[in-house]
């Protein structure tokens, strides 16, 4: 046996070892196992051929790994959301969901993709670059994408698709993200030109996101729109389900797809949902509750995905109306949360406990060490309530995010200790998006982690963003995240960060007692996640990556 070290097989970011062979030694084995020898015949053939027992069974061994490693095509799909309703859609201006977001990813590409440590890489752009002062930034796109009806995608795809997000009059979710963008400019049939009114580091990780997809220019129909991603769209019915195609002419041949078909819809009932997943009926099963880890981990077949993240879960006070509109009843509620408690019992260790404001450790620099958490102060919060005037209040919850309906509970019950009449009423996962987030004066909500506190912040705190929850205007929050935005100092940034923070804690309408992790279960077959901590399942890049082992 020759003594060259290689390696074979991969996922994405693995890789096997087969030792110390040659390519024609490995190519023999994979081969062999590949054409349905059994372990006992590969390795009686290794021996014969000069190989001890001990190195026979190594090379088996790594082949066999390698084997199980590499993707395969082939094979149907169903993932379970834990929500849908009529607000489902396939218009990236508009998603909401993550739901939204795996759709997407399956119909569409961006300008650039994230890899796991939140730092951006092109996908249909080639390459990217800003000038000296980062006020442009050049994309140039690769000439080889073409969409699902087999037409090239141009710089005028670009330009179109991005400028549906600019403007007063956009109906973008995101359009917050590219304020400081002025114009999209087509430079030549394959480059674009992004012109910014301040400097702006953070234009790629905004493209990123979920809501910059790029579409065939001028599509009006969002019940069939032409992308260019790996999964073309069969069916979409809002509320009910959509069912995604592999795209076989794909342009990226670095990846997949590999699933023939997915199918992707809601179960709202989370005991409804694991069941499911169980019993076989899916293969992927978002937002677990953490209560249902153990069920989960005891069932063949199944396992936990666990992805360490800055999502989280908020009550939100509309402070534009009663009771929210005032601040000693706000400030009230605060003082009861458990947030220890709430951590521990309901979220059972995933996750770090919160300050009533988005940012936790996650965000890394932009996280303002600093702060002092807000205690649990039934006496303080006794004294407000009181001073409020309010007696009672109503909170809308629906389970949008795994625990958000225990959180509620007790602060119910905190609330009746200091004399306080918190009437929970529960309405149901359909259509909450649409009828009861930000409509009714008390509810909850669930956020996915952004890739930079600047952006989750204005996401959903800034007077004008349309994501702007309890309706909160703070005009020096405003300023500090125009200068956050712009500022390339990285301790003078660290300053707006921490008095947007303390703003939002002390100020703004949200309850929001911990941060949490991504909590998902899939089918143990199922391979190949990415692990983005922006969304469920790896940040909603997997369409492109996973595969089944058969």
């Amino acid at each position: 046996m020759t003594k060259n070290k290689n390696t074979v097989g991969s996922t994405v970011g693995d890789t096997v070892e087969f030792g110390q062979f040659s390519e024609a030694d490995k190519s023999f084995v994979v081969d062999a196992l590949n054409k349905g020898a059994d372990r006992r015949q590969v390795m009686g053939w290794l021996m014969a051929m000069g190989a001890t027992v001990g190195a026979a069974g190594s090379i088996v061994t790594a082949a066999s790994e390698a084997i199980a490693a590499t993707p395969k095509k082939g094979g149907n799909l169903r993932f379970a959301w834990d929500l849908h309703g009529p607000s489902d859609t396939m218009d990236p201006t508009l998603f909401t969901s993550s739901l939204d977001y795996g759709r997407g990813r399956m119909n569409y590409n961006s300008l650039v993709r994230f890899n796991d440590d939140l730092t951006v890489r092109p996908e249909v752009a080639e390459s990217f670059e800003a000038n000296a002062t980062a006020t442009e930034w050049t994309f140039k796109l690769r000439k080889d994408v073409t969409f699902h009806d087999g037409s090239k995608l141009t710089a005028d795809d670009v330009v179109w698709s991005m400028n549906r997000h600019l403007g007063k009059d956009s109906k973008s979710k995101a359009k917050v993200f590219v304020e400081p963008v002025t114009e999209w400019k087509k430079v030549d049939s394959h480059t674009v030109k992004a012109i910014c009114k301040q400097p702006y580091s953070e234009l790629p990780i905004a493209l990123g996101t979920f809501h910059f997809k790029i579409l065939k220019a001028d599509t009006t129909d969002f019940q069939n729109p032409t992308g260019s991603g790996p999964y073309k769209l069969k069916e979409f019915k809002p509320g009910v389900r959509s069912v995604h195609v592999r795209n076989d002419d794909y342009w990226n041949d670095e990846a997949g797809p590999y699933i023939d078909q997915i199918e992707a819809f809601g179960i709202t009932d989370s005991v409804a949902r694991v069941n499911a997943l169980i019993s076989g009926d899916v293969q992927m099963c978002a937002n677990l509750d953490p209560k249902a880890i153990p069920q989960v981990e005891g069932a063949s077949g199944v396992e936990v995905m666990s992805v360490a993240s800055g999502r989280y879960p908020s009550i939100t006070c509309l402070v534009d109306r009663d009771p929210g509109n005032n601040a000693d009843f706000v400030l009230g509620l605060k003082h009861l949360q458990r947030r220890e408690r709430i951590l521990k019992v309901v979220q059972k260790g995933q996750g770090a406990i919160a300050n009533d404001q988005p940012i936790g450790p996650a965000y890394g620099a932009g996280y303002c060490k600093e702060q002092t958490i807000r205690p649990y102060d039934p006496d303080k919060a006794k004294s407000l309530l009181k001073k409020s005037g309010v007696t009672s209040a109503e909170l809308h919850v629906a389970e949008v995010y795994p625990g958000i309906t225990d959180i509620c509970l007790m602060l119910q019950r905190e609330a009746s200790k200091v004399g306080f009449d918190l009437k929970i009423k529960k309405v149901p996962n359909d259509g909450y998006w649409g009828a009861v987030w930000m409509k009714k004066p008390m509810n909850v909500v669930a956020w996915n982690m952004r890739p930079s506190a600047t952006m989750m912040m204005g996401l959903a705190y800034k007077s004008d963003a349309a994501w702007n929850e309890t309706f909160w205007k703070n005009e020096r929050f405003d300023k500090l995240h125009g200068m956050a935005v712009a500022e390339v100092d990285p301790g003078k940034k660290y300053e707006m960060l921490c008095e947007m923070q303390k703003l939002i804690s002390d100020k703004s309408g949200s309850l929001t007692p911990v941060t949490g992790s991504y909590l998902d279960a899939k089918s143990e077959k199922v391979k190949g996640f990415p692990r983005v901590p922006l969304a469920a399942f790896g940040g909603m890049e997997w369409p492109e990556f996973i595969w089944l082992d058969s």
